[in-house]
């Protein structure tokens, strides 16, 4: 099978990534199925693998956790699927069920948590492995290139905007207006907030605009109004001070990525007072998933996808670092 590795961790422009033509086809093990790829979201994540970001947990590893593939094997043990079923495998690979955090509903806090596409191979390939328990079952009404970024871009801007605490009718700040973003803004828009976006992209903003957002301003811009809650989606860690001064009295700003450059010193007036907080977001649950999916279901959500061959995921990873493009890039085989 074909799949891409990464072989030496750097800039995207050094070609860190190298496609393999005859990988071997993994077999699943206990509990796993074995997914052929339809469709692989490409993430900023993706984009922190490769370049370094994140230090290598596995030598060589496939990136890719935005996966819709069908059932082609089932290992021992795995139940919940068939084959020839549609199943989606996340960032959350698995858990270890036993720590204080998963025994709270805080399995993303695990310490024995793995990834896909970190710790162990991910979409960026024909066919990949996945712990039938960690597999969701994904939404009618969707192409599989929409479902892919659903699967992280959707679910952890679902979390960052659960952690947020935007109140009903709230007015949402959102930096950054990517694959995330995009999709958190629709989740809040439908609850009945009113939603100000600050990006860099021209693509960006006009997107932004047509979903319904109530200003569009530049990334260190200031909001029209006073805000109830934000997100920071863009990985810059200079814009927390701007979106910390944009907030309301009480008000939270979420920051949804892995990744952060460094923070500039807080003035504790300025930025923290008067009950302002900040607060990170680590991975999402299964719980999260479920919740975010069955949105999903119930509301259709207008997913900007570019599509990209699977020969093409250096291009795609080269592209979301430049900004080239709105929405979310999706890989297919």
């Amino acid at each position: 099978m074909r799949a891409w590795h990464v072989e030496s961790p750097g800039p995207v422009a050094g070609h860190p990534l190298r496609l393999h033509p005859d990988d071997e086809v993994p077999r699943p093990g206990p509990g796993e199925l074995l997914l052929r790829v339809l469709a692989c979201g490409v993430c900023r994540t993706d984009l922190h693998v490769t370049e370094g970001d994140l230090p290598p947990h596995k030598a060589g590893v496939t990136p890719g956790h935005e996966v819709v593939g069908e059932v082609a094997a089932l290992g021992e043990g795995a139940d919940g699927f068939k084959e020839g079923d549609r199943a989606g495998a996340a960032w959350l690979r698995s858990t270890d069920n036993t720590c204080k955090f998963c025994l709270r509903a805080a399995e993303n806090l695990c310490p024995a948590s793995t990834y896909t596409g970190w710790d162990a191979d991910g979409g960026y390939a024909e066919y990949l492995t996945v712990p039938a328990a960690y597999a969701h079952r994904l939404p009618d009404g969707y192409s599989n290139e929409e479902l892919a970024p659903l699967l992280c871009a959707g679910i952890i801007g679902y979390r960052a905007l659960q952690r947020a605490e935007l109140p009903e009718n709230g007015r949402l700040g959102i930096y950054g207006f990517g694959g995330s973003a995009h999709l958190a803004a629709q989740v809040a828009l439908a609850r009945g907030a009113t939603v100000h976006v600050l990006t860099r992209g021209e693509k960006a903003k006009q997107l932004a605009t047509e979903l319904g957002a109530a200003s569009v301003g530049d990334a260190d811009g200031r909001p029209p109004e006073p805000l109830d809650a934000a997100i920071m989606f863009a990985p810059v860690g200079d814009l927390v001070l701007p979106a910390l001064q944009a907030l309301d009295r009480g008000g939270t700003l979420s920051v949804a990525g892995i990744h952060l450059s460094d923070i500039p010193p807080l003035n504790y007036e300025q930025h923290l007072f008067q009950e302002r907080q900040l607060r990170s977001v680590t991975a999402n649950t299964r719980a999260d998933a479920r919740e975010f999916l069955g949105f999903a279901a119930d509301h259709k959500l207008e997913v900007t996808v570019h599509r990209y061959p699977l020969d093409a995921a250096d291009q795609a990873l080269r592209d979301l670092k430049a900004g080239a493009f709105d929405g979310a890039a999706v890989l297919v085989p």
